[in-house]
């Protein structure tokens, strides 16, 4: 049976758990409900047996998911909105980073955002051949992504195409993921990429669960064990006129005039 909570359905078939975005009208744009919803499901997901494997992927046809719903950014008055919205986020990637079950996202068209972060938080991507990956806030909004997040990125594509994905504010499309190693496989359509989602989560959920479980995590400590301090980077971004600028000219649809202040 499939459930759905905030925008996100859940559904068991064949010992998977499929999470899915639903909110095709605003390309899977995530809402903070969706946010929570999501960190809540994997972290609640049983370890019995009944439940081997999660699949993440955006319904609609056109998006994994296209990043944060911009218009909550209206509401940030203070340093501590800011501080508390990276922090918020961080511990949503953390859940599904810690899903204690293999995740796998499967990405049709657009991963943008905090979509192309939560795809990097899960264990293995695959896409279709219309993935449009990247973080093009140097265009859009003029705010920045958080240094634990910079760091899972890095750790998946290297600093060096980190930073210039962000510089150029470009997206990575299907075939330059597979050769980067951004995505595992690239399938045709989206039907065969659920397909193949179905197929790899099955495969992957009858290997030796403390296994994965202990690999997740040690991965996970490694990365964790060179955290830094970066909440005067965050506070300097969001509390910007730019970021104002830049997150009412994309809602008006026009291009923002940067600053610098």
């Amino acid at each position: 049976m499939s459930v759905e909570t905030a925008n996100i359905t859940d559904e068991l078939r064949d010992g998977v758990l499929w999470i899915t975005f639903q909110r095709p009208e605003a390309r899977n744009a995530l809402t903070f409900d969706m946010y929570e919803r999501l960190a809540e499901l994997c972290s609640s997901v049983p370890t019995d047996g009944s439940v081997r494997a999660v699949v993440i992927s955006g319904g609609g046809g056109k998006a994994f998911a296209a990043g944060t719903d911009m218009t909550q950014f209206r509401a940030f008055k203070t340093d501590q909105d800011a501080l508390d919205y990276e922090s918020r986020i961080d511990t949503i990637l953390e859940a599904v980073e810690r899903c204690a079950l293999p995740t796998i996202a499967a990405i049709n068209g657009a991963c943008t955002g905090g979509g192309g972060s939560i795809a990097a938080a899960c264990d293995i991507r695959i896409a279709s051949a219309s993935l449009k990956f990247g973080f093009p806030i140097a265009r859009t909004l003029g705010n920045c992504l958080a240094a634990a997040n910079l760091a899972r990125l890095s750790e998946l594509i290297g600093a060096g195409r980190v930073r210039e994905l962000i510089f150029t504010a470009r997206l990575i499309e299907a075939q330059e993921g597979l050769s980067v190693g951004l995505v595992s496989e690239v399938l045709p359509d989206e039907a065969t990429l659920l397909e193949r989602a179905a197929e790899l989560a099955a495969h992957v959920g009858s290997m030796a669960p403390l296994t994965l479980r202990a690999t997740k995590e040690a991965m996970r400590r490694n990365r964790a064990a060179n955290r830094v301090e970066d909440s005067d980077l965050i506070v300097s971004c969001y509390m910007s006129h730019d970021f104002r600028v830049g997150m009412e000219a994309f809602l008006a649809k026009r291009k923002p005039v940067w600053t610098g202040k």
